[in-house]
């Protein structure tokens, strides 16, 4: 009779259960599988490369005719901005993010505020507009003066978009569904990365927005914004229920347990979201200090052109 090896049969049965998309369910987690289970043929991964080009060829046109363009923006889009981007959605990790509610919590941490801050810093809108011919100019800036980008990128609106998606996202059904499809899952993906645009940009970003808020209101609104994933991280820590129902339970993984690996997904958000609130408004006090030297130059150069002006007219009399 034939022997059926008991490792074999186990790693067969857990290979077998599926993921969003049909999948099979990834071995046991470590770093190491963070490279070694690297996709790089997604859809959001020729985004991230097209969007990378697109800024490179940018740079590139305005170092042409001899105009310069800060390394650091440079830098802050293609590497924490875009990188983080690809570090959780397109490295092995994102072979995890939906058997591991932590690693899907990492992805949402990066996605909806660690990437967000280095693409606005980075200001594609305002080297789109130093490098386009005139016409799609003028539509880039009739699209960023527009009711819609008003309302939406009003900090108001952004704030509360920012704060109620993700209790609507893990309190309800929906991320049931996203675990089941792959394009609500990858949807969603999308979702936290035009969240986190939306709130940060026009806190943080160095594009030229309409109705931007002077310094203190922004600090004033950012600060209001920390106890936020400290809340919800703590809230998932606590629930007496799995988020995802019994999707997690349904995997029948031997080397994770939910109702564990769920404690850490609220860690995650918890001790997260506090290092980025300060990370925020450590970069936002440091452009309200540059905002305020440069204004100071300048009501200093006004006070110099004036004193000439009257020397100049004493001297006349």
């Amino acid at each position: 009779m034939l022997q059926v090896d008991p490792i074999f049969a186990a790693t067969s049965v857990a290979t077998s259960t599926l993921a969003a998309g049909g999948e099979a369910v990834p071995p046991p987690f470590t770093i190491a599988r963070v490279f070694t289970e690297t996709r790089l043929d997604s859809w959001l991964a020729l985004g991230l490369v097209v969007a990378a080009g697109l800024y490179l060829y940018g740079v590139y046109r305005l170092r042409l005719r001899g105009d310069r363009w800060p390394v650091v923006r440079t830098v802050c889009f293609l590497v924490p901005g875009l990188g983080g981007i690809a570090a959780v959605t397109v490295s092995g990790l994102g072979a995890y993010d939906t058997t591991l509610l932590s690693v899907h919590m990492v992805q949402h941490m990066v996605l909806s505020m660690i990437a967000p801050i280095f693409l606005a810093l980075g200001a594609p809108v305002t080297l789109a507009l130093r490098t386009l011919p005139v016409r799609p100019r003028k539509r880039l800036l009739a699209i960023v003066h527009s009711r819609i980008a008003r309302i939406y990128s009003f900090p108001l609106v952004a704030f509360a978009i920012f704060v109620v998606n993700p209790f609507a996202l893990y309190f309800s059904d929906l991320y049931h569904a996203t675990l089941q499809h792959e394009w609500a899952h990858e949807l969603v993906h999308a979702h936290f990365i035009m969240t986190g645009c939306v709130f940060f940009w026009p806190l943080l970003g160095l594009d030229p927005l309409p109705g931007r808020w002077p310094y203190p209101a922004r600090a004033l609104l950012m600060v209001l914004s920390v106890p936020f994933h400290t809340v919800l991280g703590l809230t998932i820590m606590q629930s007496t229920t799995l988020l995802g129902g019994d999707w997690y339970p349904s995997l029948h993984l031997s080397w994770s347990d939910p109702w564990n690996d769920q404690v850490v997904a609220g860690g995650v958000l918890w001790a997260g979201g506090e290092f980025v609130s300060v990370t925020m408004l450590a970069v936002l006090v440091v452009q309200w200090i540059k905002q305020s030297e440069r204004e100071a130059r300048r009501l200093d150069r006004e006070l110099d052109r004036q004193e000439a002006r009257e020397r100049a007219a004493e001297t006349a009399t």
